[in-house]
């Protein structure tokens, strides 16, 4: 057993990344000024967008997003249950109706196929999910939404530096991307709006900071523009320059991040193909440049006595941490409440919401670790064979 805990995710923060927040503590500038400005450029320009708003989480984004396009009562939008359950909260407090629809068993995503058959002439918007570091099938959902006239947003929490068919994540339509600590790079919290919409990208930006007609940095003098007004109701969520500083620099090491997740995930799949019990996802189809935000696998629960919470407690007692992405939002107790038409409707994702386990993934890691999660695993379902 290992004598150390390996955590699931640890963020990888450099000297250089020190010194560059600290620089912005002793500036006496530390709230949203020209660091975040540089982390829009940087960033959409990395992802080949032509603009981006920094934002203080991705589910501020997304609410900006509902916000502007008016999402409201009788309004329904189209979304996986196989996702984090801050979007389907945001439909709901919005008045709003989210229609589920069920994923490809193996790819964890939904298709153009599944989503054609949930619009109605009451769809207002659709949320694909890119999932784990791999691009959802974007050129199909996007003529289906092209033909209804529904607006498309990407959650692409998972997908900073994920290609799809030949280019980046975020370079074309509109997509969200999150910071969080787990995330392939991190601001601590944060989020990115991205789009080659410039009347919506004027509209986030302006939403993002209390509504007022000019940006909270005007890129030449610290502070707000004098003449500065209040154009519609807004919200507080600005980036702060602390939390750009250290993105900045967390951005120049993206594609390094990537490698060593690419490395640390081949050895995964390599180690574990003789592990008849655990099943990883399959690639999609398409053309795609995998990220590697996260390792999932299945346990198969035919081959073992053990059920995932188990196989989880058991890793953790050998001092493996793992994750849980995702239980799916139908079957959390207030949608099971409000919305009991679903359990039993959505196959593929309820057979993962019970199997999925995420193992440790993070540039820091070494590959020895890797070796060290699979003997956990092997030492586990070993033990775990014929318990009920």
């Amino acid at each position: 057993m290992r004598p150390d805990f390996l955590p699931f995710s640890r963020p990888s923060i450099s000297e250089a990344d020190i010194d560059a927040v600290n620089a912005v503590l002793r500036s006496g500038w530390i709230t949203t000024g020209s660091k975040a400005a540089e982390f829009e450029k940087n960033f959409s320009s990395y992802v080949g967008c032509p603009d981006a708003v920094a934002v203080s989480s991705a589910t501020a984004a997304m609410h900006l997003l509902l916000q502007a396009m008016g999402i409201g009562p009788g309004d329904e939008v189209i979304t996986p249950s196989m996702t984090w359950v801050s979007t389907i909260n945001l439909i709901i407090l919005r008045g709003a109706v989210p229609v589920f629809v069920d994923i490809d068993k193996d790819t964890l995503m939904v298709s153009a196929e599944a989503i054609k058959e949930r619009i109605t002439e009451r769809t207002r918007l659709i949320i694909p999910v890119h999932f784990a570091g791999a691009a959802v099938d974007l050129t199909p959902i996007r003529r289906i939404a092209k033909q209804n006239n529904i607006f498309v947003v990407e959650d692409a929490a998972h997908a900073v530096g994920t290609g799809y068919k030949g280019a980046r994540i975020g370079k074309t339509g509109t997509s969200i991307f999150s910071f969080h600590p787990i995330k392939n790079i991190t601001t601590g919290e944060g989020g990115m709006f991205c789009s080659d919409n410039p009347d919506l990208l004027k509209r986030i930006r302006r939403l993002k900071f209390h509504g007022l007609d000019v940006d909270g940095y005007d890129g030449d003098t610290p502070g707000r523009p004098l003449h500065a007004e209040v154009t519609e109701p807004g919200y507080k969520y600005n980036m702060p320059d602390i939390l750009a500083a250290l993105g900045i620099m967390q951005l120049r090491r993206i594609e390094e991040f990537n490698r060593k997740r690419t490395e640390l995930a081949m050895r995964y799949r390599g180690q574990l193909a003789s592990v008849p019990e655990i099943v990883p996802l399959a690639d999609p189809a398409y053309p795609i440049t995998h990220s590697w935000h996260l390792f999932i696998v299945r346990l198969d629960t035919d081959k073992t006595g053990l059920d995932r919470d188990a196989l989880m407690e058991r890793l953790k007692e050998r001092n493996v941490g793992t994750g849980l992405h995702f239980r799916a939002v139908h079957l959390q107790k207030y949608y099971r409440e409000t919305m009991p038409e679903y359990p039993g409707k959505l196959p593929h994702t309820e057979w993962n919401s019970q199997r999925i386990c995420s193992l440790p993934l993070f540039p820091d890691m070494k590959i020895e670790d890797v070796d060290n999660v699979v003997e956990a695993l092997k030492a586990v379902l070993s033990r775990g064979k014929g318990k009920k």
